[in-house]
């Protein structure tokens, strides 16, 4: 499968807020969940903490200018989630971007 090479994820955000059960953490250690601010991290340390579906990490508009406010420290799921994969074009779909 060939992804698109057109696809800037810091004009998109659309991955970061499809839905408030994707940020899901799975395979971090605990180690580094502890690095993440606990602003941004779900009372129940099961992923992100999200505002209705809405990552709270992202900043930003969604088809226009987004930034993920912990990228270095990103978990797992946020990392494989790759420009013009599946789970990235259903969430441009959900926002229209295409």
């Amino acid at each position: 499968m060939t992804l698109p090479t057109n696809l800037d994820c810091q004009t998109c955000g659309a991955c970061c807020a499809y839905s408030s059960d994707w940020p899901r953490f799975s395979t971090e250690p605990d180690a580094d969940l502890d690095l993440l601010p606990p602003q941004y991290v779900a009372p129940d340390r099961s992923g992100m903490r999200c505002e209705g579906n809405r990552c709270s990490a992202l900043s930003g508009t969604v088809g226009k200018a987004a930034s993920c406010r912990v990228y270095g420290l990103r978990p797992d799921v946020c990392r494989t989630c790759m420009p013009g994969d599946p789970e990235c074009l259903t969430a441009r779909t959900a926002f229209g971007l295409g």
